[in-house]
C-alpha cells in the first residue's frame, strides 16, 4: 500500500478496492459496514428495513451536456438507494462553497437540485453550507445523503444469485464519462451524445414487482460495467459471461474511447443500471423496463456460471474470450 493517498485511490479500481478493504473497513469495522453496499440496510421492523446512503460530488466541469454537479448529486443518492430496492424518502444536501464563486451557477445548481429532486419525489430536508477561500476548493463540491424503504422481501444483495440467471443493463453504457470528457476536452464530436444523468428510482419500481426474481443491482458509476461485475463475482464466488455483440455501447461513445484509448466497459454512467434476474423472469423483466422511456434500450447481456468460479469473461465478436479484470486505478478523473 502507498504511504500517500493517490488520485487513483478514488477511481473505483482496485486500489480503491484496496483502500476501502485494508484501511477503511478494518479501522471503523461493524456487521453493517462490512457488506460494503451502495447504501447500508438497517432493520427498524419486523419486515421494513431502512436505506441510509451518502456521497459526494466533485466534478469538472460543473455544467456538461446533459447536467450539472446539482443534478448529479440528488441523481447519485436517489440511484444508490434505488439499487438497494429502496423508495427514497428524504435528502440532504451539503454544500462546500469557493470565494468568488458565482452566485448566477449558485441558483442554477440548486434550480437543478429541486427540479431532480421532484422528478422522483423525494426532498431536500436538511443541509449544510460552508465557503472556503479561493483556491481551497473547486467552484462548488456537494454532498448528499439520503434515507429510503426497503419493502419485505426484496434483496439486491447478490446473495440469491445462481447458476443461469442472466445480467441485464438497462440502457447504453459510457454515456455519462463519455459527455463530461468530451467537455472538458473540448471535443468536437457529431451526434448529441449527452449524459446519461438520471434518477432511477421509477424505473427500478417497476422492475421490483418481480420480487424475490430480483437478485442485484448496481449502478455502473465509477469503474464502469466491469467493476460492478467484479464486485459481483466477489460477492458471489460465481462467474459472469458476457456477450460482446450484446453490450449496448452508442457510436458516440465508441468513438471517443478510441480516440482516447479507453474501454467503454469502464467507463461510468450515472443513469443506468446492471441487475441480474432470474432466467425464467428474463424476458418479463424486459418487458417492465422497455415499457419505460429511461429503460428503452434495456438489454441482456449476459449470464451467471458456475465454473470457473469468480472471473468475468467476455465473449467477441469474432468467437474469442478475454478477462475483464478490475482496472488498477482512475481512466477518468473527477466525472463524478
Amino acid at each position: 500500500m502507498d504511504s500517500r493517498i493517490l488520485l487513483d485511490h478514488g477511481g473505483g479500481g482496485l486500489l480503491m478496492a484496496q483502500l476501502i478493504r485494508e484501511i477503511l473497513v478494518p479501522i471503523l469495522d461493524n456487521d453493517v459496514l462490512r457488506r460494503l453496499g451502495d447504501s447500508a440496510i438497517l432493520q427498524i421492523d419486523k419486515g421494513e428495513r431502512l436505506a441510509f446512503t451518502t456521497d459526494s460530488y466533485v466534478i469538472s466541469p460543473i455544467f456538461f451536456p446533459g447536467g450539472d454537479i446539482g443534478r448529479l448529486a440528488v441523481s447519485g443518492t436517489v440511484n444508490d438507494l434505488a439499487m438497494a430496492g429502496a423508495r427514497p424518502l428524504a435528502l440532504s444536501l451539503g454544500l462546500i462553497l469557493e470565494e468568488g464563486f458565482p452566485m448566477e451557477d449558485f441558483i442554477k445548481i440548486l434550480e437543478s437540485v429541486r427540479d431532480t429532486a421532484r422528478e422522483t419525489g423525494v426532498a431536500v430536508v436538511t443541509g449544510d453550507t460552508k465557503v472556503v477561500r479561493k483556491g481551497e476548493a473547486d467552484n462548488i463540491f456537494i454532498n448528499t445523503s439520503g434515507i429510503g424503504i426497503v419493502s419485505p422481501g426484496i434483496d439486491t444483495s447478490g446473495r440469491r444469485v445462481a447458476e443461469g440467471d442472466v445480467v441485464i443493463v438497462s440502457g447504453p453504457l459510457g454515456d455519462h464519462g463519455a459527455a463530461v470528457m468530451t467537455q472538458r476536452e473540448g471535443l468536437r464530436m457529431e451526434g448529441t451524445l449527452k449524459s446519461d444523468v438520471a434518477p432511477l428510482w421509477p424505473l427500478v419500481e417497476r422492475l421490483l414487482t418481480l420480487g424475490e426474481a430480483v437478485h442485484f443491482l448496481r449502478d455502473p458509476t465509477r469503474g464502469g460495467l466491469a467493476s460492478v461485475l467484479q464486485e459481483l463475482t466477489c460477492i458471489t464466488g460465481k462467474s459472469v459471461e458476457l456477450q460482446d455483440r450484446d453490450i449496448p455501447v452508442r457510436a458516440e461513445v465508441q468513438s471517443i474511447c478510441e480516440l482516447l484509448g479507453l474501454d467503454p466497459l469502464y467507463v461510468a454512467c450515472e443513469g443506468r443500471f446492471v441487475a441480474v434476474v432470474a432466467q425464467q423472469q428474463s424476458q418479463r423483466a424486459l418487458e417492465l423496463l422497455r415499457g419505460h422511456p429511461q429503460g428503452s434500450e434495456a438489454r441482456i447481456v449476459g449470464r451467471i456460471l458456475v465454473d470457473p468460479p469468480g472471473v468475468v469473461l467476455l465473449r467477441t465478436a469474432i468467437g474469442g474470450t478475454r478477462l475483464v479484470q478490475l482496472p488498477l486505478g482512475e481512466q477518468l478523473p473527477r466525472i463524478c
